[in-house]
């Protein structure tokens, strides 16, 4: 049951970030997912974790690793498609 509030927990975060950066985080839910858990992880090593946790997640930290992890991959991309 765990893992999978975590998912949901991280879902929700990937989903927030790409909502206040503006841009669609590429693969759907499991991109939002994927983008959550890993943002988690960046915002975890870039602050101590602080505010509300739910899951494991540090909420505060976790939307901001997230939001940098969203803005950067988006760039990425976009440098990408003008490379082609």
């Amino acid at each position: 049951m765990e893992f999978i509030l975590m998912l949901v927990i991280g879902g929700l975060i990937g989903w927030l970030a790409g909502l206040i950066v503006g841009k669609d985080i590429p693969g759907g839910i499991v991109g939002n997912i994927i983008a959550g858990i890993i943002g988690s992880w960046l915002g975890s090593a870039l602050f101590d974790p602080f505010g509300p946790a739910i899951a494991g997640f540090s909420i505060i930290p976790s939307l901001i690793g997230a939001i940098v992890l969203v803005f950067l991959l988006t760039l990425l991309m976009k440098m990408m498609r003008k490379a082609s």
